[in-house]
């Protein structure tokens, strides 16, 4: 199987991972999680616990902009072990961004989000 299915995959899963974070953050900063209204106390989370769920929001729209991406290439016909380069640099991406948005680099976050990004678009150049 290619290598950018199995990055697919992680990236699908990786939003699950910021979850737990998030998770992690509601506990210390509450005492317990709020099962009940547990949005409600997410939009209540400060500092690092507001930036593990923005991230963890963040990670689920660009898992859709790569699996929209990956479709794009496989209905072009570009065979998907032609991205695994692409697909390794944008999940290097993804993660940095994770770890930019953890540590409240703002600046550094934004042009790391882009360099994921227009990985993407090269992937849709690829295919075109």
């Amino acid at each position: 199987m290619a290598l950018a299915l199995y990055i697919l995959f992680f990236l699908t899963v990786f939003p699950v991972v910021l979850a737990g974070v998030a998770v992690n953050c509601r506990l210390r900063q509450f005492g317990t999680i709020d099962n009940n209204n547990p949005r409600a106390q997410q939009g209540q989370l400060e500092g690092i616990g507001a930036r593990a769920m923005a991230a963890q929001q963040n990670a689920w729209e660009a898992a859709i902009l790569f699996v929209v991406t990956l479709f794009i290439a496989y209905s072009a016909g570009l065979p998907l072990t032609s991205l695994d380069v692409p697909a390794v640099l944008y999940m290097a991406f993804r993660l940095g961004h994770a770890v930019c948005y953890l540590a409240d680099w703002a600046t550094l976050r934004s042009i790391v989000y882009c360099g994921g990004f227009f990985t993407c678009v090269y992937i849709v150049y690829l295919a075109a």
